[in-house]
């Protein structure tokens, strides 16, 4: 059985408990991080922990660890599971304390980490995606652990065999229920612009700094309907799944129907920029 961390120690992940009035446990009241470890080394940790700060700070969670605490716990997560390659599971709630919509104070949040193995043969493999109407709250820009819409909508796409649902508010596209959303067509790049509406994904931040770097237009930008139907290539990103071409969507082909050379010419480029970044963060 794999260890976790939970509160200050070190346990088997089957030992792990938490009160049942886990204000987590009763309101979903927490937030979360998710971190891809790379042969050992985690991926963007900074970025990830900006990211858990700022989750924090937006629903008033005192930040529990500073971000050099943060690194410590998790390296050491890492190599208690044997290094390799990994997924963490980072989960802050407010803690345990009578039940009352109110904000209780003071009181000491919940800390737990725990790591997965990635699946080796997780592969890029392409998808297929159904569109749906985007039912969730207005501050998806925090990393929240209440998922109930996301694990609703991921549902409805896989009861009609899909992997993915690609959400749609107002006519324009946000993002997926698990995933960042690219499109591409005439060569050009497109994703949503960072808001409330959407949560700013880390391997999404990637792309967007990888493709001007290496020449390929990237832009920022609302995009209707329409345009995602009409795109020529469509990507889903995310920390756990890297870069999954979609080709196909409500049913019908994307593009040619196949993974386009612009995701592969992607793909490639992010997979050496994962290999120089490990390179980097190796000890002298």
């Amino acid at each position: 059985m794999p260890d976790c961390y939970l509160n200050g120690e070190f346990i088997a992940l089957e030992c792990a408990r938490v009160s049942v009035l886990d204000r987590g446990f009763i309101f979903g009241d927490g937030v979360y991080e998710v971190i891809p470890v790379f042969n050992g080394r985690t991926f963007r940790l900074d970025q990830h922990l900006a990211r858990l700060r700022q989750s924090l700070e937006a629903i008033r969670i005192p930040q529990p660890l500073c971000e050099c605490d943060w690194a410590g716990l998790l390296n050491t997560l890492v190599e208690r599971n044997g290094g390799g390659d990994q997924s963490l599971y980072v989960q802050v709630t407010r803690g345990a304390a009578k039940r009352d919509h109110v904000l209780p104070e003071p009181i000491t949040p919940t800390v737990f980490a725990m790591s997965t193995c990635l699946d080796p043969k997780r592969g890029h493999a392409p998808v297929s995606a159904i569109t749906c109407d985007d039912i969730r709250w207005h501050y998806c820009h925090i990393k929240a652990i209440d998922l109930l819409a996301n694990v609703m909508l991921r549902q409805r796409a896989a009861d009609g065999g899909a992997y993915e649902a690609i959400l749609l508010r107002d006519g324009r596209l946000t993002e997926g229920a698990a995933s960042n959303v690219f499109i591409a067509a005439g060569g050009i790049v497109k994703t949503p612009p960072k808001s409330h509406a959407l949560l700013p994904g880390i391997t999404r931040d990637v792309l967007v700094e990888l493709l001007p770097a290496a020449g390929i237009p990237c832009v920022e930008t609302e995009v209707p309907r329409a345009e995602l139907m009409g795109a020529e290539e469509i990507w889903l990103t995310s920390s756990v799944r890297e870069i999954l071409p979609v080709t196909v969507l409500d049913g019908h082909p994307v593009g040619s129907g196949e993974p386009g050379p612009l995701w592969t010419r992607v793909f490639e480029l992010y997979e050496r920029f994962k290999a120089g970044q490990a390179l980097r963060d190796a000890p002298p």
